[in-house]
Order: structure tokens, then C-alpha cells, then sequence
């Protein structure tokens, strides 16, 4: 190729630059999110206060057995694995993309092509191969082309538009999208290992209180029977109070059901078989370190802190690099190409230099002109695309901030409700001993003591599992506003 051809190349390329050097599209920018100041609640705490979303999970629980329990799931769940190779590819993907404005080339080791043609073919035979064998080409299967050739290739499209850039921005949001799911599933496998930890303590619990309340059902059956040997009482007392006492026996192997299931469900999570579970501690320890002089910090916290919502804004990024995408389709594009090696007719002349060498360079600027609007039409698709994921990014702000106004009175009436299921305890409790008293001294009658003995049996269960409902409520807190990553 000639200079003056190279010279109007570049002049080419040097004249768009400067008439089109610019970034298309729309840079990004987070929409108005409308949060309140402060989340619906009574519970008010000083602002120098540190955030509950910022406490570290090791230092939330406080339970040795827990903490194993979670450490073991974070290294061997999964979920938790698999979102981890995620993370390699895509940032596998984005590295790769900053390759993109390099020029690609490729090497042509060797291409050998032969050609053949018969008379009937407009054009003519190869006359210089022939003439160099001493031949004369027949009227059939005639070699009509021989080539050798061996070089390099090359071809760049120039990123003028910033296209490339923004299919980064695209890469990048979704390695971070990648970084956050992995995040997510970290804070709902803490929170799941503490709710079924917390479930296997009330169980465990639980079967204590039926043992226990089945220990005072065979007392009480002594004593009908020794009432009923005397001739003071009927037999349907006995059949009355045996019955009640059933009630609590069979409690006993449905819990010890529902401990070992609870106890597999657990490891599974924690990526074990099933086997065991170690606890020592029970639901009235102080397994978690949760109380109301912690501050909850601000709704805009949660876009900072929760992974889901951070999700939801990297998707919406992407949304934006893909509405640039699409925009910049419909704009000219340059590209240049070359070629560079050796090409021969024949094959002993494959490598004869210079009488073999090859070189050439080309440039184009093409622009889309008529494609029945379908690039105008992707465009616009894309814009109202990335409405679709601003309003899903809207939604999950409102919902993430209802979901903490729901669980902050869920953990305050809870609080009450303790208290009121504590007294009842107590209350059943002095009753199962008055109504016994009483019975001893003919002052009541067995139906009474069976009454109070039942009641006691529910007020117990009750407590027990308001007990642990309270706790997941308190882990539940502590994910919605974005604890658990750290």
C-alpha cells in the first residue's frame, strides 16, 4: 500500500475523532428513593449510639456452640461455595473486557488452498502454475487458483462512542451483583443456622417441660388411686387424670422427633451429614447479645448496609450501561484491519523473500442507515427496561424498610408478651400447687387438679416458645437492617 493511500487513512480516522470523539449516554445517577427520616417505632436511642447493622455476627451471638456452628456453615455450605465460583467468573469476565480495546490478531501458520474449474467456468485456468510445470491446462478440472500463505491478521474496531466502556460498566455491576449474592446468602444462612439453633434449644426445652409435667401426672395418679382404693372417688377420676397424663407422654416422642430432624436440618446447612448437634446452653441464657440501647440507624442505612438492596441498585447500573449499549448501536462505527506475511502461487516459492511478501491495511467507517428501526426499537426497549429495574430498585427500598418497621414492633410486643407469659407460668404454677393442697384436704376435686395441671402443661409450652420466637425475632432485626456480612 502507498504512503498517500496510509496518509488518507489516517486523515480519515484523525477528521471522525475530532467530529465525533465523544461518550454516548446516560451516566448514572441513583434515583430519589423517598426514605423517611427514621423507621416507625417507639424505640428511640441517642445518635452517638453504634448501629445494631454494624455489630460484627461473632460479637451479636453469644453462644460458643453457635458461633461453631455458623463458622462451619461458611466454610463448607453450598450455597455459599457455589456463590463463591460465581465470584471467579465473573471476575474472570471483567478482566477479560479491558482486553476488548486491543486490536485482536491472529496467526495463519499455513493455508493451503487449491481451486479447480472446468471449461464451462467463466474464468480461466491458472496459466502461471501450468506454465511453471510445463504443462497445458486441460478443458476439465483445471487448477483454476493455487495459494500458500502464512501470516498475521489483524482487526480493531475503535471504541470512539465509549461502547466498550459501558459493556464494562455491565461486566462490573455484575461481578458486584456476584460479591453481593454471595453476601446475601452469608447473612440468611447465619440467620437460618441461629433460627434452627434457637428451634433445637426450644425443643430441647420443650421436652423437658412434658417430662417434667409427666413426672407430676403419675404423682397425681398415685394419689386418685389411693383416693380410689379408699372408696372416696370413682373410677372415671383415674381414667380422667390417666387420660391427661397420656397427653403429656405423647408429647415426648414427637419432640424427640422433631430434635433429630431439627439436629439434620442443621448440619445440612452447615454442609455435614446428619448427626448430632452440641448445645449446652438453654433458652433463659443470654444467647445473643441484643438490647434496646443500640441504635437501629436510618432507613438510608439499609441501601448502604443490606446486600439485596445493593443487588437491586448494581442491576439497575447494568440496566444504564445497557440502555448506553443500545444507543450507541445506532451510531457510525471505525475499524481497521491489516494483514501482513507471505503468499505464494506455488509451493517452492512459499518463503521466497521479498518476491512472496504480503501487506495490507484497511479502514472503514459504516453507519446504520435503514434497518427498519429495529436499532431504534432496541433502544427504547432498553430505556423502558431500565424503568422496569429503577422501579424494582424503588420497591425493594420500601419494602426493605416495611420489613424493619414490622420486625421492630414484633420484637417491642413481644417483649410485653413475655412478660404476661411469665406471670402466667407463675400463676399456673402456684394453682397446680393449690389445687393439689386442696385436693389432699377434700377441698377440691380431681377435675380441678387435671384443669390446673393442663394449664400449666400450655402456659410452660407457651413460654418456651414465645421465648425462642422472641430470638429469631431479634436475628430477623439484625439481617433487615443489614447485620450478618461483617
Amino acid at each position: 500500500m502507498s504512503n498517500m493511500s496510509i496518509k488518507t487513512i489516517l486523515y480519515l480516522f484523525a477528521g471522525v475523532f475530532f467530529l465525533t470523539g465523544c461518550k454516548v449516554g446516560e451516566k448514572y445517577k441513583q434515583p430519589n428513593l423517598n426514605t423517611p427520616d427514621s423507621f416507625r417505632s417507639a424505640w428511640t436511642t441517642d445518635e452517638g449510639d453504634s448501629s445494631l447493622s454494624q455489630i460484627e455476627w461473632r460479637n451479636f451471638f453469644n453462644d460458643s456452640n453457635l458461633i461453631t456452628l455458623i463458622d462451619s456453615g461458611l466454610s463448607h455450605n453450598y450455597d455459599i461455595r457455589i456463590a463463591l465460583k460465581n465470584i471467579e467468573i465473573a471476575n474472570r469476565n471483567l478482566r477479560i473486557n479491558k482486553l476488548n480495546y486491543l486490536p485482536a490478531v491472529d496467526a495463519n501458520i499455513a493455508t493451503v488452498n487449491q481451486q479447480y474449474r472446468s471449461k464451462d467456468f467463466y474464468g480461466s485456468a491458472s496459466s502461471k502454475w501450468y506454465e511453471q510445470k510445463g504443462k497445458k491446462a486441460p478443458e476439465s478440472m483445471a487448477k483454476y487458483q493455487s495459494q500458500y500463505a502464512t501470516g498475521l491478521e489483524f482487526s480493531w474496531e475503535l471504541d470512539i462512542w465509549g461502547k466498550i466502556g459501558q459493556e464494562g460498566d455491565v461486566l462490573k455491576a455484575s461481578w458486584l451483583d456476584t460479591k453481593e449474592a454471595k453476601t446475601a446468602i452469608q447473612t440468611k444462612l447465619i440467620a437460618d443456622i441461629a433460627t434452627g439453633y434457637f428451634n433445637l434449644l426450644m425443643l430441647d426445652a420443650q421436652i423437658e417441660v412434658a417430662k417434667r409435667n409427666l413426672q407430676l401426672n403419675d404423682s397425681t395418679l398415685r394419689m386418685i388411686k389411693l383416693q380410689f382404693d379408699a372408696g372416696e372417688i370413682t373410677a372415671l377420676a383415674i381414667q380422667q387424670t390417666e387420660s391427661q397424663r397420656l397427653v403429656a407422654a405423647s408429647l415426648i416422642p414427637d419432640l424427640e422427633k422433631e430434635i433429630t430432624i431439627q439436629e439434620n436440618s442443621l448440619r445440612m446447612l452447615v454442609g455435614d451429614m446428619p448427626a448430632a448437634v452440641n448445645r449446652n446452653n438453654t433458652l433463659n441464657d443470654s444467647l445473643i447479645n441484643f438490647d434496646q440501647d443500640i441504635s437501629l440507624g436510618s432507613p438510608l442505612d439499609i441501601i448502604r448496609n443490606r446486600p439485596d438492596i445493593k443487588q437491586a441498585e448494581y442491576a439497575l447500573v447494568a440496566a444504564n450501561a445497557q440502555m448506553n449499549v443500545a444507543q450507541i448501536m445506532r451510531y457510525p462505527s471505525i475499524s481497521l484491519s491489516g494483514v501482513f506475511g507471505v503468499n505464494a502461487m506455488l509451493a517452492k516459492n512459499w518463503f521466497n523473500i521479498p518476491g512472496a511478501l504480503l501487506g495490507g491495511i484497511a479502514g472503514g467507517v459504516t453507519a446504520p442507515v435503514f434497518r427498519n428501526k429495529k436499532l431504534k426499537n432496541q433502544y427504547e426497549v432498553a430505556k423502558i427496561e431500565r424503568e422496569k429495574v429503577e422501579l424494582d430498585f424503588q420497591r425493594r427500598v420500601m419494602e426493605a424498610v416495611g420489613e424493619v418497621s414490622n420486625t421492630i414492633i414484633t420484637v417491642e410486643k413481644q417483649k410485653e408478651q413475655l412478660n404476661l407469659a411469665e406471670e402466667r407460668v407463675s400463676n399456673s404454677e402456684l394453682a397446680v400447687k393449690n389445687a393439689s393442697l386442696l385436693f389432699k384436704s377434700g377441698y377440691a376435686t380431681y377435675l380441678e387438679v387435671i384443669t390446673a395441671q393442663s394449664n400449666a402443661l400450655k402456659s410452660e409450652l407457651d413460654l418456651v416458645e414465645l421465648k425462642q420466637r422472641q430470638l429469631n425475632a431479634c436475628v430477623t432485626l439484625y439481617r433487615s437492617l443489614g447485620g450478618g456480612w461483617r
